[in-house]
């Protein structure tokens, strides 16, 4: 991987509150080095503030209630190398603080609501990522968020959820068609148990050069891992890729090594990843990890399509 780029590489990574965005970018910095990565949250271009949004009978999640415009001409100023000054969102109290400078690394992380709103947004990135994980858990994890970290209660939490009802297919759900990776956490068979067992499903869409996972396939009969052809909700092919949660720690660390031969650079790095938080502390889940080096590969190829410096 170049150590210095042209230019930075830009991932962007949307989804409706609660999906994970945040679990996601925070391990795929740690594997390409958080020295090299400027992360942004995008839901920090807010235009209000919590009680102002309460006054106007508007959600966050409607771009009316975002400064779309300044959010798209610093995604371009990113991507040319240029510091933007980013206005800052406190999610813990629901207010505005005053804008910080915020200058790009090789690689930039955006995440959040609405970065895929608009072409021009969506021609900054080298890579985009939809989150869809199956809505009991969305539910399940925006509850657990915003109860203890953002001072709701459960149900102000629930309140919100029925008071976006109609904004989720409006404004964020659209935005699914244009990721070149589309990722579902899901219960397996639907039954209840621990987020480290979730299966996930990567729909591979032929926009980028996915890793060749054919190594994993030598017809040993080894569960836990899945490749497919299939067609996405709008009927064209896809390749369809499944890890389960029940994937064992052989099978997944197998993979995982094959993953960090591609990313050499990171691998002292590998206890990093797959780490999200739960109420009893921070646990690990092997489909989590498998997911943040998905991206990071993906990150690492669009870092080798363009020339360094």
């Amino acid at each position: 991987m170049p150590k210095t780029l042209n230019r930075p590489i830009i991932l962007g990574i949307v989804g409706d509150s609660a999906t994970g965005k945040t679990t996601l970018s925070s391990g795929v910095a740690k594997i390409l080095s958080e020295d090299r990565c400027t992360t942004i949250c995008t839901d920090d271009y807010h235009r209000y503030d919590r009680s102002e949004r309460r006054e106007r009978g508007i959600s966050a999640l409607d771009p009316r209630a975002n400064h779309i415009d300044i959010l798209e001409q610093h995604l371009q100023l990113l991507r040319r190398g240029q510091p933007i000054l980013k206005p800052v969102y406190d999610h813990s109290t629901g207010t505005r603080f005053p804008p910080q400078e915020v200058s790009p690394k090789d690689f930039v992380i955006a995440e959040g609501l609405l970065g895929y709103t608009t072409r021009a947004m969506r021609d900054c990135f080298d890579v985009k990522i939809y989150l869809d994980p199956e809505e009991d858990l969305r539910i399940k994890w925006k509850i657990y968020r915003d109860t203890t970290r953002r001072g709701y209660n459960r149900e102000q939490v629930l309140a919100s959820l029925e008071r976006r009802t109609e904004d989720s297919p409006t404004y964020i759900h659209p935005q699914r068609m244009f990721a070149d990776i589309v990722i579902r956490f899901q219960k397996p068979n639907g039954a209840n148990g621990s987020d480290a067992n979730l299966d996930v499903q990567h729909i591979l869409r032929p926009t980028l050069p996915h890793p060749d996972f054919s190594p994993l396939f030598d017809g040993s009969g080894g569960s836990g891992l899945h490749l497919e052809m299939a067609r996405d909700k709008d009927g064209k092919p896809v390749d369809m890729l499944q890890i389960e949660g029940g994937i064992s720690d052989k099978r997944a660390e197998r993979i995982e090594d094959l993953l960090w031969t591609l990313l050499p650079e990171a691998g002292h790095l590998r206890d990093q990843v797959g780490r999200y938080d739960t109420a009893s502390g921070e646990s690990v889940s092997h489909p989590l990890a498998l997911t943040q080096l998905i991206v990071a590969f993906h990150m690492v190829k669009a870092a080798m399509g363009i020339h360094a410096v």
